[in-house]
């Protein structure tokens, strides 16, 4: 049986991880991080660089931002929660820093959607 803290055992509660041994290695866990990193920062790209400066610039696709924002953010979101769960699930040494690094980018790509929904209500 594996003691664990006070914290641990909350978040794993929160993320919806059962107790137990492991049940996903610390590569699966890397691989989602990898992947789930790419989608949000394809989201910042998107928002930051693509939609309001090379789009404009070549009279394209001017106002197309939120609805593409929006899937791109929300698939990103899923896949974070997804890869944060994988790495509690696989008890990786690195799990609360990872934590940390994974809830500062699904910060950033919420105030994102949040931005997209706005612009497209208005």
């Amino acid at each position: 049986m594996v003691l664990r803290s006070r914290a641990d055992l909350a978040m794993r509660r929160l993320l919806l991880v059962p107790g137990g041994p492991r049940t996903v290695g610390d590569e699966a866990a890397q691989r989602m991080f990898s992947f789930s990193i790419l989608l949000s920062g394809l989201r910042c790209l998107l928002s930051y660089v693509i939609f309001p400066i090379v789009t404009p610039a070549l009279g394209v696709a001017t106002g197309v931002g939120p609805a593409i924002g929006i899937p791109i953010a929300v698939l990103a979101l899923f896949f974070d929660v997804v890869g944060l769960r994988r790495f509690w699930k696989a008890d990786h040494r690195w799990r609360w820093g990872m934590t940390v690094i994974y809830v500062a980018v699904m910060a950033l790509v919420s105030a994102l959607l949040v931005g997209d929904i706005v612009d497209l209500a208005s």
